[in-house]
């Protein structure tokens, strides 16, 4: 139970801490179409990036496959402003981003798995089991996730009910903002060694 309670932790650290500033962005850039109302859809999405981080996360704990972290650092921020700049090209379209957004959710989930994936290998000892460590920091990143989330519904209700700022404009404002943020993360992280991403067993 201890070792379950210390990954727990260490997932839910992942993604709240200011060290997670491009994980939290990818998700702010996921849910900047959705309105409170729409939590049951959000609750979709976020399995979704669940479901695709939590394949890849053990398959490179267990040594599957490996990819350089220089270049997993280059490619997160990237699906970042990727998903940003869809909200801004179709951001008077909100039903067809709902729907796109579910698929970058599970694919750009399994390029975030690598990121978290590089922690949580540093932590486990080669002689424990897998399963506690895996199924601890899956339910903390899990957790941190809907908090980040919810933080970010709660802040649209503000904003749109009592300011009356327009969904349209929310998007545009929110989605600009991470995009130039996450740009800048992906500048700095080109990687300038061009050589063999993938390391298979």
């Amino acid at each position: 139970m201890q070792d379950f309670l210390f990954y727990l932790n260490l997932g839910w650290e992942h993604i709240i801490s200011l060290d997670a500033l491009d994980h939290q962005l990818f998700i702010l850039a996921l849910v900047a179409v959705y309105a409170f109302k729409d939590w049951k859809k959000v609750l979709i999405l976020v399995t979704a990036f669940t479901i695709g981080h939590s394949i890849t996360l053990a398959l490179s704990v267990l040594e599957v496959f490996k990819i350089s972290s220089d270049w997993v650092e280059f490619l997160i921020p990237l699906t970042i402003v990727i998903t940003a700049l869809d909200n801004i090209i179709f951001k008077g379209n909100q039903s067809k981003l709902m729907r796109i957004n579910y698929f970058l959710a599970l694919f750009f989930g399994l390029i975030h798995g690598m990121g978290f994936a590089n922690t949580a290998r540093m932590m486990l000892a080669k002689e424990q089991s897998l399963f506690v460590p895996l199924l601890g920091f899956n339910l903390g990143l899990e957790l941190g996730q809907i908090v980040v989330v919810l933080a970010f519904l709660v802040a649209l209700f503000i904003f749109s009910n009592l300011f009356k700022v327009a969904r349209k404009d929310w998007i545009m404002f929110v989605s600009s903002a991470v995009f130039a943020l996450a740009l800048k993360m992906t500048i700095e992280r080109i990687p300038f060694e061009i050589g063999n991403i993938f390391n298979f067993m």
